[in-house]
């Protein structure tokens, strides 16, 4: 399972654009209070338009309770990281692997980080840019452990439309 994990996050169109990447990926989300909005906020709503109801999300009051609940492979994404995000394994769809992504404005505490170092990364950019936005970050994280799993459960097609249908327009 691949399950995202969003680290006191505080914007919430990000949070509503997630949702919905999970929604679309059959992955499970985490999040880690506090929150800097509330789940009714309309901006949430927007940005997962009606997915919403649609994923599967848990709230956690702190990192600590996280941890308790969860066990499996844990995976940060960072800027302290050395590694890219391709150079590990997440292969197997049997496994419970969690994509940590940081607060908006100051990313994951180095506390957090640290026990974890060897499991750190960073995706690829310029030095032009700090970061991506945590909502872009995330989908091309879990694109990256579905194309490893050969995209399980997916559909290639879209549901409502036949494979012919630009032929057949």
């Amino acid at each position: 399972m691949i399950n995202v994990v969003l680290f006191e996050p505080e914007i919430p169109v990000n949070t509503g654009n997630i949702m919905r990447t999970c929604v679309a990926t059959n992955s499970r989300l985490h999040l880690i209070k506090p929150l800097g909005f509330s789940l009714e906020d309309k901006y949430v709503k927007r940005s997962g338009v009606n997915y919403i109801d649609k994923c599967d999300y848990q709230v956690y009051e702190n990192i600590d309770e996280f941890f308790e609940k969860n066990k499996g492979e844990y995976y940060f994404l960072t800027r302290y990281g050395h590694k890219p995000h391709t150079s590990f394994d997440y292969s197997n769809p049997n496994k419970n692997y969690y994509f940590f992504f940081g607060k908006e404005s100051t990313g994951i505490p180095p506390k957090i980080l640290k026990p974890y170092i060897d499991r750190c990364m960073r995706m690829p950019m310029t030095d032009n840019v700090r970061a991506l936005n945590v909502s872009n970050t995330v989908a091309i994280m879990v694109y990256e452990a579905l194309r490893q799993q050969n995209y399980k459960d997916l559909l290639f097609d879209e549901p409502h439309k036949s494979k012919n249908f630009i032929e057949e327009s």
